[in-house]
Order: C-alpha cells, then sequence, then structure tokens
C-alpha cells in the first residue's frame, strides 16, 4: 500500500484551514484548535511547510502564519515534498535516486513513467482544490504514454 505519513496529511488540512480563510495570520493554537490536531504537532508541521516556503510567519502581536502564494499556486506536490521529500515511486525515480541494481534493472523507465504520472497527477490537484469541501474532479486521462511489453507482442 502506498500511504502518505500523518504528518503530510495533518499539513494539508493545516494548509487547507489557513487557505480557507487567507486574510489574516493565523496564529499555532489557533490552527490547532480549528482542526482539533495537538498543537506541538501544528507546530512541528508549521515550521516545516515555512522552511519549504509554502507559508510565511509574521512575529508579533499581530502575527501568525500565511500562504506563502496564492492557494491556487499551491500543489498537493508542494504540500507533500515539504513534509516527506520527493514525490517518487522507487529510489530511481528522482533526480536525487541512487540504486545499486541501475545497471541491470530492467523497469525503472517503467517506474519513471508511474513517477511522473503521480507527480503530474498530484501537481494539478492545488491546495485551493483541498480547502472546498467538493469533491475533486480530476482528468480521468493520466499523462502516461502507454508502454508496450515484449512479453505481450509474443502472446
Amino acid at each position: 500500500m502506498l500511504k502518505l505519513s500523518k504528518l503530510t496529511d495533518y499539513a494539508a488540512v493545516v494548509m487547507a484551514q489557513i487557505a480557507r480563510h487567507p486574510e489574516h495570520p493565523h496564529a499555532a493554537p489557533e490552527l490547532a484548535d480549528a482542526v482539533m490536531l495537538p498543537h506541538p504537532t501544528v507546530s512541528k508541521t508549521l515550521k516545516m511547510l515555512v522552511r519549504a516556503g509554502l507559508l510565511t510567519s509574521l512575529r508579533g502581536s499581530q502575527g501568525g502564519y500565511r500562504l506563502a502564494r496564492p492557494a491556487s499556486q499551491i500543489t498537493a506536490s508542494d504540500i507533500i515534498a515539504a513534509i516527506e521529500g520527493p514525490v517518487a515511486m522507487t529510489e530511481c525515480s528522482h533526480a536525487d535516486g541512487d540504486c545499486e541494481l541501475v545497471g541491470n534493472c530492467g523497469v525503472a523507465d517503467n517506474w519513471q513513467r508511474v513517477s511522473l504520472a503521480v507527480r503530474t497527477l498530484l501537481d494539478g490537484v492545488t491546495l485551493a482544490h483541498l480547502a472546498q469541501s467538493a469533491p475533486i474532479k480530476l482528468p480521468v486521462q493520466l499523462p502516461i504514454q502507454s508502454v508496450t511489453l515484449a512479453a505481450s507482442a509474443e502472446g
């Protein structure tokens, strides 16, 4: 099963809460109460999102957290990468990949296609979408080239 960590899920929840009310800065305790998560967890998540450049932090009595750019310009992929690192199915599926089997692996190119399709799909889902209560309507056709396997040609 492919599964995001709870912290990544919480990051999306916190970001969506901020996106629903972008007109003012949000204090960490206020956010924790609004999304019903523990304050330390929300604080940790906020720091990671600031470090990734998705949020800005304003100090002082009128301070808090704001989106670093409009919700329509922040993607699900951005949020995942901020917490988990690059979206990739295997080690060889992203630029920093390092795999000992690269010389004799017959599936790396196809895993890279799968990773590209997943990243493309996640790039198409914005924080503005995530902040809506209505279900997201995704494109049916994924941007992946069809793969012809030698075995299927023989069959």
